[in-house]
């Protein structure tokens, strides 16, 4: 594999140098040295195809895709491939997490022509960029599967060279059904759908519609939904929480048809002690290949620690069970650890693979346990571990526990505190013995979307769990993002290496957002809520569909490309409509402006119905809805945030669940945050005291100065 340590110039050692060599993103890095003539996505590649007249070859991935190195060790440092590659088209590499309207895009087109998709994702396109042919790994020659052929890479770039030469009103008439195609999907009407019912709102028994279909997909035995390959599904778990909680409060009459809670637990529990989750280091691997959640598909994505240590946290802050705290503290310290730069950013993503092999630096053997830990702790451990001579993937052995702790005490005669005191003993040991081994790759770019999301996740653990050192990674967090990925009126996509650049998308100003609303909430500095207010601002200029509701992904300064995608469903992240959707109700409730509720509910009432009906599609957006048509709780704690009076009116409201409420505290003569938040203005202390301010449903309670008088208002 190519070396990516070095950007700034290529050395002696290798035989090829491309275009790549001047680019930020690892992903491109790796290629910088393959014999093909790549280009990064801009207009040089563009303009050269037009010249030549030749068709473009785009090759979309990421870092942290294992197919993705497959495809490049076996065609794109193959001579022989490149040089059919070079000969007959302009290829370009993207990064699809530096670019994901370029990929959102053609992933579109792929998955219309072959009703599939995924990375690497190989398209052909016009030279002026308008696909025609498409899909993704391609084997290096012809390869047999079960009765059917695969055709390898090089005959797939003859036929489609030769089918470009000599049939090009083919290609023609089929680049423009595409092109129209995704147009078409960038422009539909969200307006006057139906929906949320236009007098008033949509009634909370509709959500649990929502509920049911999830619970038909629900796997009752292992946890999660439908069957391998299993992903976590953080959303749609969040949303189940939700539903939860109003039937706990008599607000949902209809029976469930599992209860939503029982699901969330479960998937929870499974998930935590399968091998998708580290049970050493912490933290999550992106997916199951089984339905079990035993064997992962080894890389770790910041987004996916991001959702998952909050769908943990506010699980354990409905039920108070430790377990889920215990999760949320060691992936987020798992995150402070591996995945958090000096310059306080996070970075992307971690490989699966180590020293070219899948998941080795997370595999134990019998051996290696007993070579490490005193021979009671050595079968302990692999008792609770599961850990075998024949192991569970490969030959090794993936850490996950199929008992609990009592069962596993009661065959090992030990007590349950012995137990546990050898395993927290053997797991330290183990941990350090892993730090030992070859790393896997990891990819140092600074997505802001993505560092959005864990900037919440930190914001929310520092405030629920009372981690004041999870509030300054939080902190140093913002100030980086803010101070690195702005420049100039404008948010940027990612950095690296101290450089910044591409214009952010939607989400990058969303989540963003999102994430500064919480450090809000976790830190009362008003900073972080004006930073916050101006970045929403700014998106509903640049990203704002004025005609058909909702927001474009791109924004109105970006380059003009086939189509302006605007991307409704949540996938592995929410979409930027979705959180756009949620900051936008957060504003509201905080300043009254009457603007911020009516663009929410002008993207959620027309597709309120598609969401209930594909809820799986929709986690995030089904969270958004839930705001919008709940009685929301505005709170406004008048004191100070450092005094015992203060603390004991916050802990009411940290130690619960409360999805759809806002909430702002500040000293009676902060003027800063008076004027900025409207929320806080003309309230006032009652006796001298810490009061708090409940406001729901466009109507104010009467203030309280004390724990008991708040709790009854929640």
């Amino acid at each position: 594999m190519s070396d990516t340590t070095n950007a700034a110039h290529a050395t002696p050692q290798y035989k090829h140098t491309n275009r790549l060599i001047n680019e930020t993103s690892p992903y491109l890095l790796q290629h910088a040295h393959n014999p093909v003539d790549w280009y990064a996505w801009g207009e040089a590649a563009l303009q050269r195809a037009k010249q030549e007249d030749k068709p473009i070859l785009l090759s979309v991935g990421y870092s942290a895709c294992h197919w993705c190195h497959v495809m490049e060790r076996e065609s794109f440092e193959n001579e022989d491939i490149a040089a059919l590659m070079n000969q007959h088209f302009v290829s370009i590499k993207v990064d699809r997490e530096e670019r994901p309207d370029i990929d959102n895009i053609y992933m579109q087109a792929v998955q219309a022509m072959t009703q599939q998709g995924g990375w690497p994702m190989t398209v052909f396109l016009t030279p002026d960029g308008r696909p025609f042919y498409g899909g993704t790994y391609f084997p290096p020659r012809d390869r047999q599967y079960g009765r059917e052929t695969m055709p390898g890479f090089p005959r797939i770039l003859l036929t489609i060279a030769d089918y470009y030469e000599h049939h090009r009103a083919e290609v023609e008439e089929q680049a423009a059904q595409l092109a129209n195609y995704l147009k078409q999907l960038g422009s539909t009407p969200l307006r006057n759908k139906g929906g949320i019912n236009p007098a008033g709102t949509m009634p909370l028994e509709t959500l649990s519609n929502a509920s049911r279909e999830l619970a038909a997909e629900f796997d009752p035995v292992n946890g999660g939904f439908g069957n391998a390959p299993k992903f976590p599904n953080t959303m749609s778990l969040e949303f189940l929480l939700r539903i939860h909680q109003h039937r706990l409060r008599g607000e949902i009459g209809t029976k469930a048809t599992k209860p939503e809670l029982e699901i969330v637990e479960i998937s929870s529990q499974h998930m935590a002690n399968g091998g998708i989750y580290d049970q050493l280091g912490g933290g999550f691997h992106r997916y199951s290949v089984d339905a079990e959640w035993l064997v992962p598909h080894f890389e770790k994505m910041l987004y996916d620690n991001a959702l998952l240590s909050r769908l943990y946290l506010h699980t354990s802050l409905v039920t108070g069970n430790p377990f889920y705290e215990r999760i949320v503290a060691e992936t987020l310290d798992y995150v402070v650890r591996e995945m958090l730069s000096p310059e306080g950013g996070f970075y992307s993503t971690q490989d699966a693979d180590s020293e070219g092999e899948e998941g080795k630096f997370f595999l134990w053997t019998p051996a290696e346990i007993e070579a490490a830990l005193l021979p009671d702790d050595a079968q302990l451990f692999m008792l609770y571990y599961d850990v075998t001579p024949q192991g569970n993937f490969e030959g090794k052995n993936i850490l996950h526990v199929e008992q609990d702790a009592q069962t596993i005490a009661d065959k090992a005669q030990v007590s349950l505190e012995n137990l546990q005191a050898s395993l927290q003993l053997s797991r330290e040991r183990l941990f350090k013995v892993r730090e030992k081994r070859v790393r896997p790759g990891r990819d140092e770019k600074i997505l802001t979307s993505w560092n959005g999301l864990m900037l919440r996740s930190f914001a929310e653990a520092a405030r629920y769990l009372d981690r004041p050192d999870y509030l300054q990674v939080a902190i140093n967090n913002a100030e980086f993002l803010l101070r690195e990925l702005y420049r100039n009126g404008r948010l940027l996509r990612t950095y690296k290496d101290g450089h910044a650049h591409l214009n952010g998308y939607l989400e990058d100003y969303t989540f963003l957002a999102d994430g500064l609303l919480a450090l809000y909430e976790a830190s009362f500095n008003p900073r972080w809520f004006i930073e916050a207010r101006r970045l929403m601002d700014e998106a509903i200029k640049l990203f704002a569909d004025e005609q058909n509701g909702g927001f474009f992904d791109t924004g109105s300064d970006h380059e003009a490309l086939i189509s302006r995608p605007k991307d409704i469903m949540d996938n592995a992240t929410p979409a930027g409509n979705s959180v756009a959707a949620d900051v936008l109700l957060s504003l509201a409730a905080f300043t009254g402006e009457e603007d911020y509720r009516r663009r929410a509910d002008d993207y959620l009432r027309p597709i309120a119905d598609i969401t209930v009906q594909h809820p799986q599609s929709f986690g995030h957006l089904l969270g958004a809805l839930d705001f919008a048509i709940s009685q929301s709780k505005e709170i406004a704690i008048i004191g100070d945030a450092t005094q015992p009076d203060t603390r004991a009116l916050l802990d009411v409201i940290n130690d619960r669940y409360l999805p759809n409420s806002v909430l702002a505290c500040s000293v009676p003569d902060n003027l800063e945050a008076i004027q900025s938040i409207p929320l806080l203005a003309d309230r006032h202390q009652k006796d001298g005291k810490a009061t708090a301010y409940v406001c729901q449903n466009f109507s104010c309670l009467a203030p309280v100065n004390t724990t008991e008088g708040l709790e009854r208002l929640l």
